[in-house]
């Protein structure tokens, strides 16, 4: 029998590690949907290609660091898919989450994507759902000023084993309506790293329709927390906080 949906996925390599970025195309290629995987490639060199050599993969070569979102808006013309899936390279899941939150995401005609719960390989809670951005929730979280503060960001005092609908979600893995993702012409390419997450969650908004968090279905996500720990990533994040800050207001 044919599949009901097809879905169709990209995913942005700069430096994984190998090992770990197997593992998450082989996630996504071991649903039974009818799929196509985009692996967008920002390496200076080529060398992954011979690594993902499936009927079900385009390898797509960029040559250099084009940035994130931009990096997957190279595939907006492409996608011919029911769903879209952002994800990336280090998120493992079983073989039924897609089919299981499509399933959901299809009846949700006011939804653009759907998140699931997030948690470290330790099956610690990642708190991926998070209220609007302002520059004091970004100090707070590098220096941690407040933790009642991050509490109240992250939803906390909500049940977060219900779904619901934040105001952000944290763009590890963002399972859209492709007509969704089309029509708000994927990412704003102004942000070179970070942010386009919130952003696009505004834009989603911005168009009258919502996100959803279904925690009923589990990904386990292995988070590096890359701007707290080198200085350039975090010079990256504070570019793209002024921008976002600028576009939305304080």
């Amino acid at each position: 029998m044919k599949p009901r949906f097809k879905i169709t996925a990209t995913i942005v390599l700069y430096k994984d590690n190998l090992n770990t970025l197997k593992q998450t195309t082989k996630s996504f290629l071991e649903t039974n949907l009818s799929k196509k995987l985009f692996l967008v490639d920002n390496n200076p060199t080529d060398v992954l290609k011979s690594e993902f050599n499936h009927a079900d993969v385009e390898y797509i070569f960029v040559g250099k660091n084009i940035g994130f979102g931009k990096a997957h808006n190279l595939v907006l013309d492409k996608v011919d898919s029911d769903f879209h899936l952002i994800l990336n390279p280090d998120i493992q899941f079983t073989k039924l989450v897609l089919t299981n939150l499509i399933n959901v995401l299809e009846k949700l005609q006011e939804v653009s994507f759907i998140s699931p719960k997030v948690v470290y390989s330790n099956q610690e809670n990642q708190f991926i759902c998070r209220k609007n951005p302002t520059p004091f929730d970004l100090i707070n979280r590098r220096l941690k000023l407040s933790k009642q503060k991050i509490f109240e960001n992250e939803y906390r005092s909500k049940d977060l084993l219900e779904p619901f609908s934040p105001e952000f979600i944290h763009g590890c893995f963002m399972l859209f309506k492709t007509k969704d993702f089309v029509n708000l012409k994927g990412f704003d390419e102004r942000y070179f790293l970070y942010m386009e997450d919130a952003d696009i969650c505004r834009k989603v908004y911005q168009s009258g329709k919502k996100i959803y968090y279904y925690p009923k279905e589990i990904i386990t996500h292995t988070h590096q927390k890359g701007s707290s720990k080198k200085t350039k990533l975090f010079f990256f994040h504070l570019s793209s906080a002024i921008k976002y800050f600028l576009k939305w207001g304080i």
